[in-house]
């Protein structure tokens, strides 16, 4: 099933629950909690913390289940109530520990073909991978945020903009921000590479 496809069921599934009918809640769950978690997961260390804040997202939505406009995305909803329980929790903990952003692949795509890459490419590879990871990991969380609705959820640039409370242009400027960090890290990598001192020949 396709990412578009599914979001139209989830909100035709919405609308039907918001209507009266109590079956289409299960179909609700089935379709959005798999994208909340793996939106969560990027911020959550821990699998219980993940499962807790969905059973709680599902809890408000359901108590607020007569407050939704039927044919509105429901995506948006779902991800802007998980990301205030998130961030609530990490302030009842007093600790941001909880919302790094852990060291998984996120970065680590140009490894694809190190099977057929030199040792010395597979290194290149690894340093700009964490050099990557590193840039992400020290933008703010408002900026990874609207990067990963935006790049990983699918969501438009309106959509997010309404999960984060800001403005389709405070998402551009957040995404280009990313970017940047981004690409500079990249850029830094190549004049590391290229500024490597030449082993003379015996």
């Amino acid at each position: 099933m396709r990412g578009r496809e599914i979001v139209s069921r989830a909100d035709d599934a919405m609308t039907r629950y918001s209507a009266g009918e109590e079956d289409a809640f299960e179909e609700v769950y089935d379709l959005v909690a798999p994208r909340l978690e793996n939106f969560l997961r990027r911020y959550l260390r821990q699998l219980p913390q993940v499962e807790d804040i969905v059973q709680q997202t599902f809890l408000q939505m359901h108590q607020a289940r007569g407050t939704f406009i039927a044919g509105a995305p429901v995506l948006p909803w779902a991800f802007a109530i998980a990301r205030r329980l998130t961030i609530d929790a990490a302030r009842r903990r007093q600790s941001h520990e909880h919302l790094e952003i852990p060291q998984d692949d996120r970065f680590s795509l140009a490894e694809l073909s190190a099977n057929t890459a030199s040792a010395d490419d597979v290194l290149a590879a690894r340093e700009t991978g964490a050099r990557l990871t590193s840039a992400y990991e020290s933008l703010s969380e408002p900026q990874r945020a609207a990067f990963d609705l935006v790049t990983t959820e699918g969501l438009s640039h309106a959509e997010a903009a309404c999960v984060l409370g800001t403005t389709v242009t405070g998402i551009k400027l957040r995404i280009h921000r990313v970017y940047l960090a981004l690409r500079a890290a990249v850029k830094d990598q190549t004049a590391v590479t290229t500024l490597a001192p030449v082993r003379e020949p015996r």
